[in-house]
Protein backbone atom coordinates (compact mmCIF):
# COMPACT_ATOMS: atom_id res chain seq x y z
CA UNK A 1 0.00 0.00 0.00
CA UNK A 2 0.76 2.99 -0.46
CA UNK A 3 0.24 7.18 0.29
CA UNK A 4 0.93 8.88 -3.19
CA UNK A 5 -0.27 12.64 -2.30
CA UNK A 6 -1.56 14.03 1.13
CA UNK A 7 -3.37 17.58 1.28
CA UNK A 8 -3.71 19.17 4.67
CA UNK A 9 -5.79 22.66 6.24
CA UNK A 10 -5.73 23.74 9.40
CA UNK A 11 -4.52 20.24 11.15
CA UNK A 12 -2.98 21.35 14.27
CA UNK A 13 0.33 24.24 13.40
CA UNK A 14 -0.37 23.10 9.39
CA UNK A 15 -1.95 25.72 8.05
CA UNK A 16 -2.22 24.35 3.81
CA UNK A 17 0.42 21.37 2.81
CA UNK A 18 0.15 19.49 -0.49
CA UNK A 19 2.81 17.02 -0.38
CA UNK A 20 3.75 14.40 -2.93
CA UNK A 21 5.38 11.16 -1.60
CA UNK A 22 7.77 9.09 -2.52
CA UNK A 23 7.09 4.99 -2.76
CA UNK A 24 9.77 4.12 -0.60
CA UNK A 25 11.82 6.90 1.91
CA UNK A 26 10.29 10.15 2.93
CA UNK A 27 12.43 12.12 5.16
CA UNK A 28 11.01 15.40 7.03
CA UNK A 29 13.79 17.36 8.70
CA UNK A 30 13.57 20.44 11.27
CA UNK A 31 13.73 21.18 15.01
CA UNK A 32 11.03 20.58 17.35
CA UNK A 33 7.91 21.99 17.65
CA UNK A 34 8.09 22.72 13.84
CA UNK A 35 5.49 20.22 12.53
CA UNK A 36 6.90 17.36 11.30
CA UNK A 37 5.35 14.72 14.09
CA UNK A 38 1.87 16.56 12.62
CA UNK A 39 2.70 15.43 10.00
CA UNK A 40 2.93 12.06 10.48
CA UNK A 41 -0.36 12.80 12.66
CA UNK A 42 -2.34 13.50 9.68
CA UNK A 43 -1.27 10.16 8.29
CA UNK A 44 -2.27 8.55 11.28
CA UNK A 45 -5.17 10.23 11.32
CA UNK A 46 -7.09 8.99 7.78
CA UNK A 47 -5.72 5.29 8.74
CA UNK A 48 -7.18 5.39 12.55
CA UNK A 49 -10.21 8.14 12.58
CA UNK A 50 -8.16 9.46 15.28
CA UNK A 51 -4.43 11.46 16.54
CA UNK A 52 -1.90 9.41 17.94
CA UNK A 53 -1.73 12.00 20.08
CA UNK A 54 -5.24 10.83 22.13
CA UNK A 55 -5.93 14.59 21.28
CA UNK A 56 -9.84 15.59 21.33
CA UNK A 57 -10.72 16.22 17.54
CA UNK A 58 -11.88 19.62 18.47
CA UNK A 59 -8.02 20.31 19.98
CA UNK A 60 -6.91 19.76 16.59
CA UNK A 61 -8.10 22.41 14.70
CA UNK A 62 -5.52 25.12 14.09
CA UNK A 63 -5.33 28.31 16.07
CA UNK A 64 -7.67 30.74 15.34
CA UNK A 65 -9.93 28.61 12.31
CA UNK A 66 -13.14 27.15 12.22
CA UNK A 67 -12.06 23.86 10.23
CA UNK A 68 -10.04 21.47 8.98
CA UNK A 69 -9.55 19.12 6.11
CA UNK A 70 -7.41 15.93 5.51
CA UNK A 71 -7.54 14.31 2.09
CA UNK A 72 -5.01 11.28 0.89
CA UNK A 73 -4.75 9.50 -2.29
CA UNK A 74 -3.44 5.67 -2.11
CA UNK A 75 -2.68 3.02 -4.09
CA UNK A 76 -4.07 0.13 -2.40
CA UNK A 77 -3.80 -3.27 -3.72
CA UNK A 78 -2.95 -1.85 -7.17
CA UNK A 79 -6.42 0.14 -7.05
CA UNK A 80 -6.37 3.86 -6.36
CA UNK A 81 -8.08 4.89 -3.62
CA UNK A 82 -9.18 8.45 -1.78
CA UNK A 83 -9.90 9.03 2.13
CA UNK A 84 -10.82 12.52 3.32
CA UNK A 85 -12.14 13.65 6.62
CA UNK A 86 -13.91 17.19 7.41
CA UNK A 87 -14.39 18.66 11.03
CA UNK A 88 -15.88 21.53 12.25
CA UNK A 89 -15.86 22.04 16.27
CA UNK A 90 -19.27 21.06 17.52
CA UNK A 91 -20.48 19.02 14.27
CA UNK A 92 -20.01 15.78 13.52
CA UNK A 93 -16.94 14.58 11.51
CA UNK A 94 -17.32 13.17 7.83
CA UNK A 95 -14.72 10.73 6.88
CA UNK A 96 -15.15 9.41 3.57
CA UNK A 97 -13.37 6.60 1.05
CA UNK A 98 -13.98 7.48 -2.51
CA UNK A 99 -16.47 9.97 -1.75
CA UNK A 100 -18.73 7.63 0.55
CA UNK A 101 -18.91 8.94 4.04
CA UNK A 102 -18.70 5.68 6.63
CA UNK A 103 -21.89 4.49 8.39
CA UNK A 104 -19.66 3.02 11.03
CA UNK A 105 -16.09 4.05 12.08
CA UNK A 106 -15.06 1.06 13.13
CA UNK A 107 -15.23 -0.63 9.81
CA UNK A 108 -12.48 1.43 8.63
CA UNK A 109 -9.79 -0.16 10.69
CA UNK A 110 -7.31 -2.05 9.37
CA UNK A 111 -8.53 -1.23 5.65
CA UNK A 112 -5.31 0.84 5.16
CA UNK A 113 -2.44 -0.59 7.85
CA UNK A 114 -0.62 1.53 9.84
CA UNK A 115 2.42 1.33 12.08
CA UNK A 116 4.16 4.30 14.21
CA UNK A 117 7.24 4.42 15.81
CA UNK A 118 7.26 7.45 18.16
CA UNK A 119 8.92 9.15 21.48
CA UNK A 120 5.58 8.35 23.01
CA UNK A 121 5.94 5.03 22.95
CA UNK A 122 8.20 4.62 25.96
CA UNK A 123 4.85 4.71 27.91
CA UNK A 124 4.59 1.04 26.43
CA UNK A 125 7.03 0.42 29.42
CA UNK A 126 6.83 2.74 32.10
CA UNK A 127 3.17 3.29 31.33
CA UNK A 128 0.03 1.59 32.97
CA UNK A 129 -1.40 -1.44 31.66
CA UNK A 130 -4.02 0.30 29.85
CA UNK A 131 -0.86 1.41 27.30
CA UNK A 132 0.03 -1.93 26.50
CA UNK A 133 -3.62 -3.26 26.24
CA UNK A 134 -3.93 -0.49 23.76
CA UNK A 135 -1.20 -1.49 21.69
CA UNK A 136 -2.40 -4.96 22.07
CA UNK A 137 -6.01 -3.96 21.12
CA UNK A 138 -5.10 -1.55 18.13
CA UNK A 139 -2.53 -4.32 16.28
CA UNK A 140 -5.31 -7.79 16.62
CA UNK A 141 -8.18 -5.00 15.64
CA UNK A 142 -6.39 -3.94 12.45
CA UNK A 143 -6.54 -8.24 11.31
CA UNK A 144 -9.59 -9.51 13.21
CA UNK A 145 -13.06 -7.11 12.82
CA UNK A 146 -14.38 -9.84 15.23
CA UNK A 147 -12.27 -8.99 17.97
CA UNK A 148 -12.85 -5.34 17.40
CA UNK A 149 -16.89 -5.88 17.93
CA UNK A 150 -15.94 -8.24 20.80
CA UNK A 151 -13.90 -5.54 22.38
CA UNK A 152 -16.37 -2.63 22.21
CA UNK A 153 -19.31 -5.32 23.06
CA UNK A 154 -17.38 -6.05 26.23
CA UNK A 155 -16.45 -2.59 27.24
CA UNK A 156 -20.47 -1.74 27.01
CA UNK A 157 -21.35 -4.45 29.66
CA UNK A 158 -18.38 -3.76 31.49
CA UNK A 159 -19.44 0.02 32.20
CA UNK A 160 -23.05 -1.27 32.78
CA UNK A 161 -21.77 -4.01 35.50
CA UNK A 162 -19.73 -0.99 36.94
CA UNK A 163 -23.06 1.05 36.99
CA UNK A 164 -24.60 -1.33 38.76
CA UNK A 165 -21.94 -1.84 42.00
CA UNK A 166 -21.42 1.66 42.38
CA UNK A 167 -25.45 1.87 42.44
CA UNK A 168 -25.62 -0.67 44.87
CA UNK A 169 -28.03 -2.81 42.75
CA UNK A 170 -28.96 -6.32 44.67
CA UNK A 171 -30.92 -7.85 41.60
CA UNK A 172 -28.46 -10.91 40.81
CA UNK A 173 -30.63 -11.25 37.24
CA UNK A 174 -29.67 -7.97 35.99
CA UNK A 175 -25.83 -9.23 37.27
CA UNK A 176 -25.64 -12.97 35.62
CA UNK A 177 -27.65 -11.30 31.89
CA UNK A 178 -24.66 -8.81 31.88
CA UNK A 179 -21.67 -11.04 32.85
CA UNK A 180 -22.90 -13.77 30.32
CA UNK A 181 -22.30 -11.14 27.96
CA UNK A 182 -19.12 -10.13 29.20
CA UNK A 183 -17.75 -14.15 29.18
CA UNK A 184 -18.91 -14.54 25.59
CA UNK A 185 -16.45 -11.37 24.19
CA UNK A 186 -13.95 -12.29 27.37
CA UNK A 187 -13.53 -15.82 26.33
CA UNK A 188 -12.85 -14.34 22.27
CA UNK A 189 -10.81 -11.48 23.39
CA UNK A 190 -8.58 -13.69 25.78
CA UNK A 191 -7.65 -16.80 22.65
CA UNK A 192 -7.09 -14.06 20.56
CA UNK A 193 -4.59 -12.09 22.72
CA UNK A 194 -2.72 -15.47 23.65
CA UNK A 195 -2.48 -16.07 20.37
CA UNK A 196 -1.35 -13.20 19.17
CA UNK A 197 1.53 -12.96 22.26
CA UNK A 198 2.87 -16.27 20.90
CA UNK A 199 3.31 -14.80 17.04
CA UNK A 200 4.41 -11.14 18.22
CA UNK A 201 7.28 -12.56 20.27
CA UNK A 202 8.09 -15.00 17.66
CA UNK A 203 8.37 -11.88 15.51
CA UNK A 204 9.91 -9.82 17.80
CA UNK A 205 13.08 -11.40 19.02
CA UNK A 206 14.74 -11.31 16.02
CA UNK A 207 14.45 -7.61 15.49
CA UNK A 208 15.28 -6.97 18.82
CA UNK A 209 18.65 -9.36 18.47
CA UNK A 210 19.36 -7.21 15.11
CA UNK A 211 19.66 -4.13 16.49
CA UNK A 212 20.97 -4.74 20.05
CA UNK A 213 23.33 -7.62 18.86
CA UNK A 214 25.30 -7.69 22.07
CA UNK A 215 23.48 -11.25 23.36
CA UNK A 216 20.53 -9.63 25.43
CA UNK A 217 17.36 -11.82 25.58
CA UNK A 218 14.18 -10.14 25.14
CA UNK A 219 10.92 -11.41 26.18
CA UNK A 220 6.89 -11.20 26.17
CA UNK A 221 4.11 -12.66 28.18
CA UNK A 222 0.33 -11.87 28.42
CA UNK A 223 -0.68 -11.23 31.81
CA UNK A 224 -4.37 -12.56 32.16
CA UNK A 225 -6.72 -13.68 34.65
CA UNK A 226 -8.26 -15.84 32.07
CA UNK A 227 -5.22 -17.17 30.64
CA UNK A 228 -5.46 -20.98 32.13
CA UNK A 229 -8.48 -20.70 30.88
CA UNK A 230 -10.64 -18.36 28.67
CA UNK A 231 -13.68 -19.15 29.64
CA UNK A 232 -13.66 -19.17 33.69
CA UNK A 233 -14.67 -15.01 33.60
CA UNK A 234 -18.36 -16.59 35.12
CA UNK A 235 -16.46 -18.33 38.03
CA UNK A 236 -14.47 -15.50 38.76
CA UNK A 237 -17.26 -12.80 38.67
CA UNK A 238 -19.01 -14.43 40.91
CA UNK A 239 -16.37 -15.20 43.49
CA UNK A 240 -14.95 -11.23 43.30
CA UNK A 241 -18.55 -9.96 43.29
CA UNK A 242 -18.77 -9.05 47.25
CA UNK A 243 -15.02 -7.05 47.29
CA UNK A 244 -16.01 -5.62 43.58
CA UNK A 245 -19.24 -3.92 45.21
CA UNK A 246 -17.19 -2.83 47.74
CA UNK A 247 -14.64 -1.01 45.60
CA UNK A 248 -17.31 -0.13 42.69
CA UNK A 249 -15.93 -1.64 39.79
CA UNK A 250 -14.93 -4.85 38.49
CA UNK A 251 -11.59 -6.26 39.21
CA UNK A 252 -11.25 -9.14 37.08
CA UNK A 253 -11.38 -9.82 33.33
CA UNK A 254 -9.90 -8.66 29.77
CA UNK A 255 -9.65 -4.64 30.82
CA UNK A 256 -6.92 -5.92 33.68
CA UNK A 257 -4.95 -7.92 31.46
CA UNK A 258 -1.23 -6.70 30.74
CA UNK A 259 1.65 -7.77 28.53
CA UNK A 260 4.83 -8.59 31.15
CA UNK A 261 8.35 -7.24 29.15
CA UNK A 262 11.34 -8.64 30.21
CA UNK A 263 14.83 -8.18 28.65
CA UNK A 264 17.37 -11.15 30.46
CA UNK A 265 14.35 -12.72 32.97
CA UNK A 266 14.35 -8.82 34.02
CA UNK A 267 11.32 -6.28 34.08
CA UNK A 268 12.22 -3.71 31.25
CA UNK A 269 10.77 -0.74 33.03
CA UNK A 270 13.04 -1.71 36.25
CA UNK A 271 16.47 -2.22 34.97
CA UNK A 272 16.90 -1.84 31.48
CA UNK A 273 19.06 1.28 30.30
CA UNK A 274 17.46 3.86 28.07
CA UNK A 275 18.73 2.68 24.90
CA UNK A 276 17.68 -1.06 25.97
CA UNK A 277 13.93 0.58 26.42
CA UNK A 278 14.29 2.53 22.99
CA UNK A 279 15.68 -0.47 21.34
CA UNK A 280 12.41 -2.68 23.01
CA UNK A 281 9.89 -0.33 21.74
CA UNK A 282 11.06 0.09 18.17
CA UNK A 283 11.41 -3.99 18.10
CA UNK A 284 8.12 -4.02 19.12
CA UNK A 285 6.67 -1.35 16.47
CA UNK A 286 9.01 -3.26 13.63
CA UNK A 287 7.10 -6.79 14.78
CA UNK A 288 3.64 -4.93 14.72
CA UNK A 289 4.63 -4.33 11.07
CA UNK A 290 5.50 -7.80 10.16
CA UNK A 291 2.67 -9.26 11.65
CA UNK A 292 -0.15 -7.04 10.02
CA UNK A 293 2.10 -7.43 6.56
CA UNK A 294 1.84 -11.24 7.05
CA UNK A 295 -2.09 -11.05 8.42
CA UNK A 296 -3.66 -8.52 5.93
CA UNK A 297 -1.14 -9.61 2.90
CA UNK A 298 -0.15 -6.01 1.94
CA UNK A 299 3.17 -3.96 3.68
CA UNK A 300 1.54 -0.79 5.80
CA UNK A 301 2.88 2.48 6.50
CA UNK A 302 5.61 2.69 8.28
CA UNK A 303 5.98 6.10 10.64
CA UNK A 304 9.11 6.93 12.10
CA UNK A 305 9.27 10.02 14.36
CA UNK A 306 12.63 11.21 16.08
CA UNK A 307 13.67 7.06 16.35
CA UNK A 308 17.01 7.66 16.87
CA UNK A 309 17.27 9.51 19.87
CA UNK A 310 18.93 7.45 22.77
CA UNK A 311 20.27 4.85 20.59
CA UNK A 312 24.31 4.50 20.36
CA UNK A 313 25.78 5.15 17.26
CA UNK A 314 25.89 1.14 16.30
CA UNK A 315 22.36 0.82 17.16
CA UNK A 316 21.41 3.79 14.86
CA UNK A 317 23.82 1.95 12.34
CA UNK A 318 21.73 -1.44 12.54
CA UNK A 319 18.30 0.14 12.73
CA UNK A 320 19.57 2.26 9.46
CA UNK A 321 20.03 -1.12 7.53
CA UNK A 322 17.22 -2.98 8.75
CA UNK A 323 14.09 0.13 7.84
CA UNK A 324 16.71 0.06 4.36
CA UNK A 325 15.38 -3.52 3.32
CA UNK A 326 12.80 -4.53 1.04
CA UNK A 327 10.73 -6.33 3.62
CA UNK A 328 9.55 -2.52 4.56
CA UNK A 329 7.03 -0.64 1.85
CA UNK A 330 7.14 2.99 2.15
CA UNK A 331 8.10 4.82 5.11
CA UNK A 332 8.01 8.42 6.53
CA UNK A 333 10.97 9.07 8.66
CA UNK A 334 11.46 12.39 10.69
CA UNK A 335 14.45 13.86 12.96
CA UNK A 336 16.48 17.36 14.00
CA UNK A 337 19.73 15.42 12.39
CA UNK A 338 20.09 15.68 8.53
CA UNK A 339 23.17 13.22 8.81
CA UNK A 340 21.02 10.11 10.23
CA UNK A 341 18.37 11.30 6.99
CA UNK A 342 20.69 11.33 4.82
CA UNK A 343 22.40 8.25 5.99
CA UNK A 344 19.40 6.62 5.33
CA UNK A 345 18.82 8.19 1.73
CA UNK A 346 22.06 6.81 0.65
CA UNK A 347 20.68 3.27 1.20
CA UNK A 348 17.88 3.96 -0.30
CA UNK A 349 19.22 4.12 -4.03
CA UNK A 350 17.17 6.05 -6.13
CA UNK A 351 13.95 6.46 -4.50
CA UNK A 352 13.56 9.22 -1.83
CA UNK A 353 12.29 12.64 -1.08
CA UNK A 354 13.32 15.18 1.67
CA UNK A 355 11.37 18.15 2.80
CA UNK A 356 12.45 20.63 5.59
CA UNK A 357 9.72 21.81 8.16
CA UNK A 358 9.41 24.90 9.92
CA UNK A 359 6.34 26.36 11.38
CA UNK A 360 3.93 24.15 9.34
CA UNK A 361 5.73 24.90 5.99
CA UNK A 362 7.63 22.19 4.07
CA UNK A 363 9.99 22.85 1.51
CA UNK A 364 11.60 20.21 -1.06
CA UNK A 365 14.97 19.95 -0.50
CA UNK A 366 15.79 16.44 -1.97
CA UNK A 367 14.69 14.12 -4.47
CA UNK A 368 15.78 10.79 -6.23
CA UNK A 369 16.70 11.26 -9.95
CA UNK A 370 13.95 8.61 -11.03
CA UNK A 371 11.14 10.11 -9.16
CA UNK A 372 7.99 11.61 -10.99
CA UNK A 373 6.60 13.51 -8.17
Amino acid sequence: MLLDSLSITNFKNIADARLDFSPKINCFLGNNGMGKSNLLDAIYYLSFCKSFSGMADSALVRRGEDFMTLRGLYTRKSIAEELSMGLMPGKRKSFKRKGKEYDRLSSHIGAFPLVMAAPADQELINGTGEERRRFMDQVISQTDPVYLDHLIRYGRSLQQRNKLLRDHVADQALYMALELAMARSASYITRARLKWTERLTEIFIPFYSRIAADGETPSLALKSHLAADPESLPRLLDETRRRDEIVGHTSVGPHRDDIDLQINGMPVRRTASQGQCKTYTIALRLAQYEFLRIAVGMRPLLLLDDIFDKLDASRVERLVEMVSEEIFGQIFITDTNRAHLDHIMSRSANCHCSWNVENGNFTLISISSDETH
